[in-house]
C-alpha cells in the first residue's frame, strides 16, 4: 500500500456526500466502503443512475423510464424518453470564474472564464445556424488542442449539430480515413501547429482534405502560427464568425439518446470504427467520475496531457460540467525539456494532473524529479493511462513527484468514452494496481468458458448496460459491426479485449490487450507482465514485446520476441540481454522469456501514444498493414518487415 486517505478527507469527499444521500433515499448505507458501494450500483443500476441525476441536479428531463430492457446487454438503453442538452450542463454556471487555461510550447498563455466561454459559445453557435448548420449535420475539426476547437465542439452540442475532431499531427490521409465516412457540412483547421520547436505548415492539407471531401460546404480557419492570417477565397476566420453573428437564443432541447460526437478506433488493421456517442449518456457518465472518482469540484483545475484525437480530451472537456477549470497545452511535453509540465502544474497550481503512463516512465528515466525542483503542493491527484502503469511508475510518482497524492491509474477507451476501472479517493492505493471498477459498471473477469474468476488473468467484460454504450456505429444501419466489436466473443456480453486480473482488493490489474496476449506452448500471457521488468533497466527507454507464430515440428507455436530501444550510449551485448532474461524469468516465469531480444530504431505509436503491438506481429508474420496512416510514425515499420530473428 502507497497511499492512503485519512478519515477527514473521506468524510469530506464528494462519494461520501452521495452515499450519505442515497442512504437517505432508502438505500443501504455503504458503512465507509467504496466496494460495497460499488455492489450497490450495479445490483441497483436503475436507482443508482437516477440518484445520481439527482444529487448532481443534471439539467433535462427523465421521462417515464429510467432503463429499457435492463437485461439485455446489447438491448439496453437508458432514459429513452429523456430530454437534455450537454452543452447546457457545462455551460450553466457562467459566471466569472476560469473556465479554461491554455498554454502552448513557447510559452503564450491565455484564459478564459466562463461566462467568456458561454458568451463565445452561444455565438458560434447562432453562427452555425445561420450557415445552414441543423440538427444531425456533422462537423469537424481537424485542429489542435486550443480553445477554438471547445468552443466549436460545445457550440456543435448547443444545435444539436454531431462533432467530430482529429489532431493536426494527422496526415491526409488519416484525416480522410476518419471524416471522410461521416461526410462533414463544415471543416475547422489551422494553419499549422508547433512541436518540440518547429513550426509545422498545414495549409496545403488542409485544402487537400477539403476538396476531397464535397460534403464540406463551410472551412472555418484559426490562424495559430500566423497571426496576420489572410482568409483565402472559400475561407472564414474564426474571429470574423465570432464578430458576425447573433448568439443562439437558448440550448436545442435532444433525446437522451441523440449523437453528440463521433470518435474512431485506432484503425491500426482496417478502416478506423466510427462510435457514435450520445449526449445524456456521456454527461451522466462523466460526471460521475469526474465527481465520484476523481473528487472534482468548483476550485478544482484539471489538466490532462491529450490531443483532440484521443477521448481524454473530450474527458477533460466534460469536467466543466462540475465546475473546474481545465487546462489545455499545445505543443510537445518535453520541450525544452523534462521539467516543463511540471513547472506550469507548480506555477499555476494545478490540483490535478494526466498523462499516459509513458509520460511518467519517461520522466523517470529522464532523471528528473519533480519534488526536487518545483512546488506542488496543491497537486491533489495523477492520473496515468493509455497502458498499464508498472509498478516502477507507481513507485516513482510516491519517491520522486509527491509523497501524499492521490494516484489513479485508469483503462476504458474509446468504445465507452469513459472508464470500465479508475480510482477512487476513498481508497487505498496498491502498487502496480487500478483501485476500483467504475461505479455502475457490471465489471468482471472471465475465464475462457465465460465463468467469472478472481486473483488469474482473463477477459475484461461488462454484464450490464451503463449509459456512455455507443448509440451505434456510423454507416452500420444493422448493427452488426457493432455486435461484432464487442458482443459475439462472449454472446450477449461485452467483452472489451483487456486481458487483466481481479485483485484480492477488488482492484484490477491489466495485463495487455487481449488481442495481443502471447501464447507460448498454449499459455496465455499478457505483455505487460514482461514490460514492468524490461522498462525498469536503465539502458531500454522503451520496449516492444510481441508473438510471433511458427511451425516446429509439424506443430504450431508462439516465440516471444522483445524489441528494445536503447538510451543514447547504451549497448544490446549479450550481458544485457542475460540480465534482461535474468530480470523476466525471477519476476514473471520461464515462460516469458524471449526467444529473442533485438534492438531497434524506433517503436510504431497510435495517434494517442499506444504501442501498436499488433503491427509489428503483422510485419513479422508477412502481412500487409492496410492502414499505416493511424500511426504516428509510420515509418518505423519499415525495420520489423526487414528484420531478421535471431536468438
Amino acid at each position: 500500500m502507497l497511499w492512503a486517505p485519512d478519515a477527514a478527507y473521506i468524510s469530506a469527499s464528494q462519494v461520501a456526500d452521495f452515499a450519505r444521500y442515497i442512504v437517505e433515499q432508502g438505500a443501504a448505507d455503504w458503512g465507509g466502503d467504496f466496494h460495497v458501494l460499488w455492489q450497490w450500483s450495479v445490483q441497483h443500476p436503475t436507482r443508482f443512475w437516477d440518484y445520481l441525476w439527482d444529487w448532481h441536479g443534471i439539467i433535462g428531463d427523465k421521462g417515464d423510464v429510467i432503463l429499457d430492457a435492463p437485461d439485455e446487454m446489447r438491448g439496453g438503453q437508458f432514459y429513452p424518453q429523456g430530454r437534455i442538452n450537454y452543452a447546457e450542463n457545462l455551460l450553466i454556471d457562467c459566471d466569472y470564474s476560469c473556465a479554461i487555461v491554455f498554454f502552448t510550447e513557447d510559452g503564450k498563455r491565455c484564459a478564459l472564464s466562463r461566462r467568456e466561454l458561454y458568451q463565445q459559445v452561444m455565438t458560434l453557435a447562432g453562427w452555425l445556424q445561420a450557415q445552414g448548420i441543423k440538427k444531425g449535420d456533422r462537423v469537424a475539426a481537424y485542429a489542435p488542442n486550443i480553445p477554438e476547437t471547445i468552443i466549436l465542439f460545445l457550440a456543435c452540442a448547443v444545435i444539436g449539430a454531431v462533432f467530430s475532431s482529429c489532431s493536426s499531427d494527422f496526415g491526409a490521409k488519416g484525416v480522410l480515413d476518419r471524416f471522410g465516412q461521416i461526410a462533414p457540412k463544415l471543416l475547422m483547421v489551422t494553419d499549422g501547429y508547433r512541436y518540440n520547436g518547429k513550426a509545422i505548415d498545414r495549409r496545403a492539407i488542409n485544402r487537400d482534405v477539403a476538396d476531397a471531401m464535397p460534403s464540406v460546404e463551410i472551412l472555418l480557419v484559426v490562424p495559430f502560427l500566423d497571426a496576420d492570417y489572410q482568409a483565402r477565397e472559400g475561407e472564414i476566420l474564426f474571429s470574423e464568425a465570432l464578430a458576425h453573428a447573433s448568439p443562439a437564443r437558448s440550448f436545442t432541447v435532444l433525446g437522451f439518446n441523440d449523437p453528440l460526437y463521433i470518435l474512431y478506433s485506432s484503425g491500426t488493421t482496417g478502416a478506423p470504427k466510427c462510435i457514435v456517442h450520445g449526449h445524456g449518456g456521456t454527461l451522466i457518465q462523466h460526471i460521475k467520475e469526474h465527481r465520484l472518482h476523481c473528487d472534482h469540484a468548483h476550485g478544482d483545475i484539471v489538466f490532462y496531457f491529450t490531443t483532440c484525437g484521443w477521448m481524454m480530451w473530450n474527458w477533460l472537456v466534460s469536467a466543466l460540467g462540475v465546475g473546474a477549470a481545465i487546462v489545455l497545452y499545445e505543443g510537445a511535453p518535453f520541450f525544452p525539456d523534462a521539467g516543463a509540465l511540471w513547472r506550469l502544474a507548480a506555477a499555476e497550481g494545478w490540483t490535478s494532473f494526466g498523462a499516459s503512463a509513458k509520460f511518467l516512465d519517461a520522466t523517470r528515466k529522464s532523471g528528473y524529479r519533480p519534488a526536487e525542483h518545483v512546488d506542488l503542493s496543491a497537486l491533489k491527484r495523477i492520473f496515468s493511462t493509455g497502458s498499464p502503469l508498472t509498478e516502477d511508475g507507481f513507485a516513482f510518482t510516491y519517491d520522486a513527484i509527491k509523497r501524499d497524492v492521490h494516484l489513479a491509474s485508469i483503462t476504458g477507451g474509446t468504445d465507452l468514452v469513459s472508464c470500465f476501472a479508475l480510482g477512487a479517493p476513498t481508497l487505498p492505493v496498491y502498487s502496480g494496481e487500478i483501485q476500483t471498477r467504475g461505479l455502475g459498471m457490471a465489471v468482471e473477469i472471465w475465464d475462457a468458458d465465460g465463468a467469472p474468476i478472481t486473483d488469474t488473468p482473463g477477459e475484461l467484460v461488462c454484464v450490464k448496460p451503463f449509459p456512455s454504450m455507443p448509440i451505434g456505429f456510423w454507416h452500420d444501419a444493422d448493427g452488426s459491426k457493432y455486435r461484432a466489436a464487442y458482443f459475439e466473443h462472449f454472446p450477449g456480453i461485452w467483452r472489451h479485449g483487456d486481458w487483466a486480473r481481479l485483485t484480492a482488493h477488488a482492484g484490477i490489474v491489466v495485463h495487455g490487450r487481449s488481442d495481443a496476449t502471447l501464447n507460448p506452448g498454449g499459455v496465455r500471457i499478457g505483455t505487460a507482465e514482461i514490460y514492468r521488468h524490461v522498462e525498469a533497466f536503465d539502458e531500454i527507454s522503451e520496449a516492444l514485446v510481441v508473438g510471433q507464430n511458427t511451425l516446429h515440428d509439424g506443430a504450431h507455436d508462439v516465440r516471444v520476441i522483445l524489441f528494445v530501444c536503447l538510451k543514447a550510449g547504451s549497448v544490446l551485448d549479450d550481458a544485457l540481454k542475460t540480465a534482461l532474461c535474468q530480470a523476466i524469468r525471477a519476476g514473471a516465469t520461464p515462460r516469458h522469456v524471449p526467444y529473442a531480444i533485438i534492438a531497434c530504431p524506433d517503436i510504431p505509436r497510435t495517434r494517442s501514444g499506444k504501442i501498436s503491438e499488433l503491427a509489428v506481429r503483422a510485419m513479422l508474420d508477412g502481412k500487409p498493414i492496410s492502414n499505416s496512416e493511424a500511426l504516428s510514425n509510420p515509418e518505423s515499420l519499415a525495420f520489423f518487415g526487414a528484420c531478421e530473428i535471431v536468438p
